[in-house]
């Protein structure tokens, strides 16, 4: 399948300064890899390299975590992409505590 370019994502600013709570925390970096494993490498890959299992049907094609870019953004930034918008709203539902959410943008760091 041709998969289209993902749009820029529109963050708000409150997003864009926000705060990690969990920053430098090593449990949850572990809880964050857990939680990873679980719902994201299916699309994501083992990596983060957009390569998963899943990711070929996907509308849009998936961006590696290891790109500059990427982790150039405000942890902030990246909460919001992650659980906030467009394709991936649905996984707010499934990573329910905030917490848990922040571990999760903690070990797509590592993912340099």
């Amino acid at each position: 399948q041709d998969q289209k370019a993902s749009a820029p994502w529109v963050i708000p600013a409150n997003y864009k300064s926000m705060a990690n709570p969990q920053k430098g925390k090593a449990d949850p970096d572990k809880v964050g890899q857990m939680l990873y494993t679980k719902h994201c490498k299916s699309c994501h890959g083992g990596l983060g390299l957009g390569d998963g299992p899943k990711a070929s049907s996907q509308e849009t094609k998936i961006n590696p975590f290891n790109d500059a870019k990427f982790q150039a953004q405000t942890d902030g930034q990246i909460y919001f992409e992650s659980f906030m918008d467009r394709e991936m709203k649905s996984f707010e539902k499934k990573i329910p505590a905030v917490e848990d959410r922040w571990a999760v943008v903690n070990f797509l760091r590592t993912l340099k």
